[in-house]
């Protein structure tokens, strides 16, 4: 049975990253919708994880619960390889593909420290986007195609990251304007 029989209509969620300048923003809308219908407004799809003093900034597209079992699982992976992100991220990445509860989540993530930005996803991948640039969820590739249109200009990480967002928000339905931005420094 897949998600969408399991679940028919849930969508939502807008998760964008900008790289520049050695700094990262990330992102991410607050709205989740059941079909048609707005459940909430004001979820917060962006988290600062700090495991063992390392800060690490964490977006979410897909079940909530799915994506707080990822992120506690990433964060124990980090305090096993502090300050390792590629590292505890292919792990997580193994970890998801291979174990039979974890292979059944539906969910995707953006984490970055700062210096290494990365997509993971519960098909093993772990990816390093081009352009210092990355976006998940329902309105991500509105989010990611504004983010790279503003890359070679002279705004910083943060307004593009939120014009992005405000850009996906006006095309999806499932995004809306009420975001949260965590910034982080190389």
């Amino acid at each position: 049975m897949s998600a969408d029989e399991r679940f028919p209509g849930w969508h939502g969620t807008t998760i964008c990253a900008v790289q520049k300048d050695g700094r990262v923003a990330v992102a991410g809308d607050g709205q989740v919708s059941l079909g048609p219908t707005v459940i909430k407004g004001n979820a917060r799809k962006v988290r600062r994880l700090s495991p063992g003093g390392y800060d690490v900034v964490a977006g979410f597209a897909g079940a909530t619960a799915d994506a707080f079992t990822l992120l506690e699982r990433l964060e124990a992976k980090l305090e096993a390889a502090p300050g390792q992100l590629m590292r505890a991220a292919v792990e997580l990445a193994k970890d998801w593909r291979t174990d039979k509860y974890l292979r059944n989540l539906e969910a995707m993530l953006i984490v970055t420290d700062g210096a290494t930005l990365l997509v993971i996803t519960g098909a093993g991948d772990v990816l390093e986007p081009e352009n210092g640039i990355a976006a998940i969820g329902s309105g991500g590739n509105f989010a990611l195609a504004a983010a790279r249109a503003m890359a070679d200009t002279d705004r910083d990480a943060e307004t593009i990251a939120r014009r992005a967002l405000e850009i996906a928000a006006g095309i999806c339905v499932y995004t809306n304007g009420n975001m949260v931005v965590e910034v982080i420094e190389a």
